[in-house]
């Protein structure tokens, strides 16, 4: 019972912190119970603060990522936090004017050209290797959908003259290493084109729908695995090259096209065992869809461990367009060692939303498997979220509407962001975006991020609205 009814006292939690063991394999719901008692208790609005794009804090919580307007800049700054004394109640004080400013939270740590004069940095796109503190980050220059027809490329499929993707040391800006992509397409929104595993790094090609398989070495180096695509194996295009006489032309399907559309055969004509019936059901399930299932194009992949790919098929238009809630796309497993497809789902199917519901964590581009990110509630690990995304569930049209892990900005409402004492039922917090006076256009379009420190309560919330500046506003525990 005195479990049940956790002390909301924070020195009272520390002496039960350092005399209570937790339970075996508890270590981590006990760690972040007690956080409920660390929650951000004052907000300072429209706080003075550079003219930069925050893009994220990285997982250890040491670094706060940002760019410059232009697009041109990568700044990284170091939180720090604000400390004052005064002679009063410090509760009823009033905060001395340095606290308006931002370099009271966050300490610069240095500010580096990414992008030549061409080129923009991908303001949504960063990926965090925290073993090592190296962060990438991609700029391109800008896109043209009048490309021309090349051998290999999808029809249909924008071109970039540039891509290049930036291995940069966190601690002290330097750039390790680059990897450029001409004349392609990779879709940096959203880091949807790329996915991060351990010391692993798969970037998407959609042009040429090809996977490349990157390792990143300890010396910070980006090194080429494979790639996954035309050919399945490494020693492919040498075999047929070395076995058809009239050479390898352009009529043979992509390999991993080849095992996708096996796999479907070898399922199809699994479904029915007699023999009779079992033509007519490839015919109807198979033949008839064929061209539809030639069409499909690799959207995303994502690493499920360092042997399996979790790759995301779907249509041209959906490949390239930044929503792809409302196309029809299949979900494939796929082997690479075997270079075989072990599984195929279709993006409404329960087993699939089964599977994002009890590992959400494993669908970011990011994977929460750091030592930090095991803290982060999710309703992976957090049965009040589960709870919550059910309620979602029920009031979707369909399950397909939320399988999705994509960090993006999200237009902002009237309601506040609530922290909750789920066991008291007490709202202990709220962060509201805007300026305190409450004066903003309700018609004017507003789009709202929120920026949380992983573990300390600190947080910010940016608030954009069409032909006014940015509004930052900082909360933190006082």
């Amino acid at each position: 019972m005195a479990r049940y009814f956790r002390s909301s006292n924070l020195a009272s939690r520390i002496f039960d912190r350092q005399l209570i063991s937790p339970l075996p394999g508890a270590t981590v719901n006990t760690i972040r119970q007690f956080y409920e008692n660390l929650v951000p208790s004052y907000t300072i609005y429209d706080i003075d603060c550079p003219d930069y794009s925050f893009r994220k804090f990285t997982d250890d919580g040491k670094y706060l990522v940002a760019f410059s307007r232009n697009h041109q800049d990568l700044i990284v700054y170091r939180p720090i936090w604000f400390t004052y004394s005064c002679n009063e109640e410090c509760e009823t004080h009033e905060l001395p004017p340095k606290a308006k400013k931002f370099d009271s939270f966050f300490k610069q740590l240095y500010s580096i050209p990414l992008a030549s004069s061409n080129e923009y940095i991908c303001k949504d796109f960063f990926l965090y290797m925290e073993c090592h503190r190296f962060g990438l980050f991609a700029t391109s220059t800008a896109q043209s959908n009048e490309s021309t027809a090349t051998e290999g490329a999808i029809h249909g499929v924008p071109l970039i003259e540039k891509i290049t993707f930036h291995l940069v040391r966190l601690e002290d800006g330097v750039i390790l290493d680059e990897k450029a992509f001409c004349n392609d397409f990779i879709n940096l929104a959203h880091s949807i084109g790329a996915y991060m595993y351990e010391d692993l790094l798969c970037i998407v090609s959609l042009r040429y729908q090809t996977i490349h398989i990157l390792q990143i070495r300890d010396s910070g180096n980006l090194v080429e695995v494979r790639n996954i695509g035309a050919f399945c194996r490494e020693d492919d295009e040498l075999f047929l090259h070395s076995h058809i006489q009239t050479g390898y032309g352009g009529s043979f399907l992509p390999g991993i096209k080849q095992r996708l559309l096996s796999y479907i055969f070898c399922k199809t004509w699994n479904e029915v065992p007699d023999q009779t019936l079992r033509v007519q059901h490839l015919k109807k399930k198979f033949y008839f869809h064929f061209q539809d299932y030639v069409d499909l194009i690799i959207w995303k992949v994502q690493f499920l461990d360092r042997h399996h790919l979790f790759v995301k098929f779907g249509s041209v238009d959906g490949g390239v367009s930044r929503s792809t809630d409302q196309n029809l796309a299949f979900f494939a497993v796929y082997n690479m060692e075997t270079t075989d497809i072990v599984s195929l789902h279709q993006n409404s199917s329960e087993d699939i939303y089964a599977l994002f519901e009890q590992f959400y964590d494993h669908f970011h581009a990011n994977p929460q498997a750091s030592s930090h990110g095991k803290f982060i509630s999710s309703h992976s690990n957090d049965i009040h979220a589960l709870d919550q995304l059910r309620v979602i569930k029920n009031k979707a049209s369909s399950s397909s509407q939320l399988i999705s892990a994509i960090d993006r900005h999200r237009h902002c409402t009237e309601h506040p962001i609530k922290f909750m004492s789920v066991r008291q039922n007490v709202v202990k917090f709220k962060i509201k975006p805007g300026s305190d006076s409450g004066a903003s256009d309700s018609r004017a379009k507003r789009i709202s991020s929120f920026l949380f420190h992983p573990f300390f309560p600190l947080a910010l919330s940016i608030q954009q609205t069409y032909m006014q500046p940015t509004v930052v506003n900082i909360h933190f525990r006082r």
